[in-house]
């Protein structure tokens, strides 16, 4: 199971980077949750998964998963990765911590991420 943990970590980096929101919304279970950032109400379920990528979904956006900090235990997973996203003339880096929780079947249950303002950067593009 930890390759497959492996490759939906990459997957999910990859598609949050530039992929269409549905192929986010499809690693995760029907029911799953997602409390982005940690301390935020949790969202609950594909509509509501879906909803929050999709603010997302337009933007000019680019991933890197820093492969030397996922760490997989059973059935969860941590990683940091980063986000760069463009609005305008500015660019905004993001490098939050992510924590997953993963069913039998591979997919993502729970998904938590360790971030706040204070970590996110802007520059001219």
């Amino acid at each position: 199971m930890t390759q497959q943990i492996r490759d939906v970590v990459e997957q999910y980096v990859k598609l949050v980077g530039s992929g269409p929101t549905e192929d986010i919304v499809q690693l995760y279970a029907p029911d799953a949750t997602v409390e982005d950032p940690i301390g935020t109400e949790p969202r609950t379920g594909h509509a509501a998964i879906r909803e929050f990528y999709e603010v997302i979904a337009n933007l000019d956006r680019e991933t890197e998963l820093r492969a030397d900090t996922v760490r997989i235990a059973g059935k969860h997973a941590a990683f940091v990765f980063t986000l760069v996203t463009k609005f305008g003339d500015k660019r905004f880096t993001l490098s939050p911590i992510d924590v997953m929780e993963f069913d039998d079947a591979g997919k993502i249950v729970s998904m938590r991420a360790y971030w706040s303002q204070d970590d996110m950067s802007s520059d001219p593009s």
